[in-house]
């Protein structure tokens, strides 16, 4: 009986401690402590047994590293991840945005494809494709990408966004401008007033590019793009200090900071 009852309270304890680890990591997640993350991820997913747990805590540690810029441990924890749980759709969606941002687009539409045989009903996946389209001149497919979205989620608002980026990115300025004051009209949102901002921005309306940026912040202030534009918009019109602290704030926030590099080589080295 006393064994028993040792056993069950080592157990007690076990999970206890357990629960405060994967509580700390997502707070340390949650305030963009990628560095504590980092730590507390690996330790949960070296001593996970179960594979769903271990790939998802792998997954989170990727992505704790992908901010940290440590883009080589990056790829080998969401590999770590897929090799745990073939099925996490989220692991094709961190792989496919990873590999296109580094560039290696072949391997970004392989992963694109693979977890849309795992599920053909994943957003993010169309979105990562549709950017990749857009890149390689294939508007068409990449239209297609958008518009494929919208019959399983018509609300999505990053695919609405995508077809108004889409004008935007091919010159239809004043189409994509026509698209987001409806978005907003209907929905004003941190992302459509940022969309907007930078149509504004490209247009060289400088003082409507900023106040849009403005509000995209005033709504959503942990919106890290908002800084981003903002910075970009300050930029050209010589405000270089006020630009950098905005992306220093965009980092803070996890913008991948390696992603600014040409922006912050503008910046004054203190």
């Amino acid at each position: 009986m006393k064994k028993t009852l040792l056993v069950v309270t080592s157990l007690c304890l076990f999970l206890n401690f357990y629960a405060q680890n994967k509580k700390l990591a997502e707070e340390c997640f949650q305030k963009a402590d990628y560095k504590c993350a980092e730590e507390q991820y690996l330790k949960l997913a070296e001593k996970e047994q179960i594979q769903k747990f271990q790939s998802e805590y792998y997954n989170y540690l990727g992505t704790a590293q992908r901010r940290l810029g440590k883009t080589t441990q990056a790829f080998k924890s969401y590999d770590s991840a897929l090799k745990a749980n073939p099925m996490s759709i989220s692991v094709y969606v961190n792989l496919s945005s990873l590999y296109s941002q580094k560039g290696n687009k072949v391997k970004a539409l392989e992963y694109v494809e693979k977890g849309l045989k795992v599920n053909p009903e994943t957003a993010d996946l169309y979105l990562t494709r549709s950017k990749i389209y857009d890149n390689q001149g294939k508007k068409d497919l990449a239209i297609k990408d958008l518009n494929q979205i919208l019959t399983f989620a018509p609300d999505n608002i990053f695919a609405k966004t995508g077809l108004a980026n889409l004008k935007k990115n091919s010159g239809d300025l004043d189409g994509a401008l026509k698209d987001y004051n409806q978005l907003l009209a209907e929905k004003p949102e941190s992302l459509l007033y940022n969309g907007r901002s930078d149509v504004y921005f490209k247009m060289k309306k400088y003082k409507e590019a900023l106040a849009d940026a403005n509000k995209a912040i005033s709504i959503d202030p942990k919106f890290a793009q908002s800084y981003v534009s903002k910075a970009m918009i300050l930029m050209d019109t010589s405000k270089l200090k006020e630009a950098c602290e905005n992306l220093d704030k965009a980092v803070a926030l996890g913008y991948e900071k390696a992603i600014l590099s040409d922006s912050y080589a503008k910046c004054v080295k203190k």
